[in-house]
């Protein structure tokens, strides 16, 4: 039990925090970006040219790679599942055609699968395209990718080997996303700043875009707002219809500066043209910290009804998961959910769901086996170490509890205020 003392400390710390979160965000830098003026018609006027073509000639499976390559865009603007499973479909026949023996096709349907959380299936397809040998460096930096993602760190570790040179934009990123996966953020930044500074270079728009969104989503991890700001914005210079920068800084304006309207009304305005369920999860996390009960339910129907579309398959496990086990009381729902992620993607953040799951169906024990045995010094990320510091307060090692702590209250950022007075009760 934590004394009166301590915790009058760790109050005054948290309200030390919140009183030092200076604003960074103001709307004139961006009040020209809510104006959704895309129309997506570079992207369907591809798909219509694709789509003659292959009305003339059917089994020219080119066509059906490039139909799908405009099938992916119009997915990426838009966040409408629809067409990453038309892309599917088209690269699945593609496939097909060449008896899945052209590297090139392979690695599309591979990259496709990745998007849907498929991993074990684009690591089957990566796998074949490797013998075949074509492109092979390509192939390289993918299954590192999909061997990240699968938790394969040693073969993953493999692949980034291969591939090592430091002037290469594509080794760079994976190398930051090789050491914010070994817990070391500032290394992960120094990598991509010099990422960032190749796409620079190249003036390539897509590789500057997605260079600046990701040294902005480190540099909020590391706590250095302003800069996470400055890059969501640069983005959205480039292309102002980008949904996740703009998300970035609604998360900005709600966590860092606690104006959940503006936030709400950012969240409001992305939800008019794009698409993706777990907006609406962001809107109910708002919609509880301002106490309005009716819009946290709103959000979460919308959620339930968003997120059951089949055609979502696995993409939306994680936030299920949670939901059954956090909103929902049915932890047994949430263990299932669980044990399939673990199958699937035997990650310390999948086995963090199944430890969680079982916490809240009141198995302390297999919860606190599945800590130790799985996650414990395995991962870095703040909602897995604060899943790990509830399930260690409710078995009694309280010595663990407090290191825990102390990390959790330099995260408060990541975790948002709804988090603040659970940390501080821990």
């Amino acid at each position: 039990m934590m004394s009166t003392y301590k915790l009058l400390i760790l109050l005054l710390f948290i309200a030390f925090y919140s009183c030092d979160s200076k604003k960074v965000t103001d709307i004139k830098d961006y009040k020209a970006f809510l104006i959704q003026n895309g129309d997506n018609s570079v992207a369907k006027e591809d798909i219509a040219f694709w789509t003659n073509k292959l009305d003339k000639t059917p089994n020219e499976y080119l066509y059906m790679v490039k139909r799908a390559n405009a099938y992916t865009n119009l997915f990426s603007a838009t966040g409408k599942i629809d067409y990453l499973i038309d892309a599917e479909n088209d690269l699945v026949n593609a496939n097909t055609l060449t008896n899945y023996n052209t590297s090139g096709c392979l690695k599309a349907l591979a990259h496709n699968y990745i998007s849907q959380h498929r991993f074990k299936e684009a690591h089957t397809l990566l796998k074949k395209a490797e013998v075949l040998g074509e492109k092979l460096r390509g192939t390289q930096k993918m299954l590192f990718d999909v061997n990240l993602e699968l938790g394969n760190s040693t073969e993953a570790e493999k692949y980034l080997n291969k591939i090592k040179n430091f002037s290469d934009f594509d080794y760079l990123i994976r190398l930051s996303k090789w050491e914010d996966h070994n817990g070391n953020l500032d290394s992960a930044i120094t990598y991509m700043e010099r990422a960032t500074k190749i796409s620079e270079s190249s003036n390539t728009t897509s590789l500057k875009q997605w260079s600046y969104t990701n040294l902005a989503d480190f540099y909020g991890h590391a706590g250095k707002i302003d800069l996470s700001y400055h890059y969501y914005i640069k983005a959205l210079e480039l292309n102002p219809n980008d949904a996740y920068a703009k998300k970035g800084i609604a998360w900005i304006v709600y966590s860092h500066e606690k104006n959940p309207e503006a936030a709400l009304n950012l969240l409001n305005h992305i939800s008019s043209y794009y698409y993706a369920p777990d907006y609406s999860l962001f809107k109910a996390e708002i919609a509880e910290f301002i106490g309005d009960e009716d819009l946290k339910q709103k959000a979460y129907k919308t959620y339930m009804s968003e997120g059951n579309n089949r055609l979502y398959g696995d993409m939306y496990n994680k936030y299920n998961a949670l939901l059954y086990a956090d909103e929902m009381e049915k932890p047994k729902k949430a263990i299932e959910i669980a044990m399939y992620e673990v199958k699937n993607r035997p990650t310390a953040q999948s086995y963090d769901l199944l430890a969680w799951s079982y916490f809240k169906d009141g198995n302390l024990e297999e919860a606190n086996t599945i800590v130790e045995k799985h996650i414990a010094g395995k991962t870095s990320e703040p909602d897995v170490l604060y899943h790990m510091a509830e399930i260690y307060k409710a078995v009694g090692k309280t010595d663990k509890v407090s290191p825990l702590k102390e990390e959790l209250l330099a995260s408060i950022y990541e975790l948002g205020p709804l988090a603040e007075t659970k940390i501080v009760q821990l």
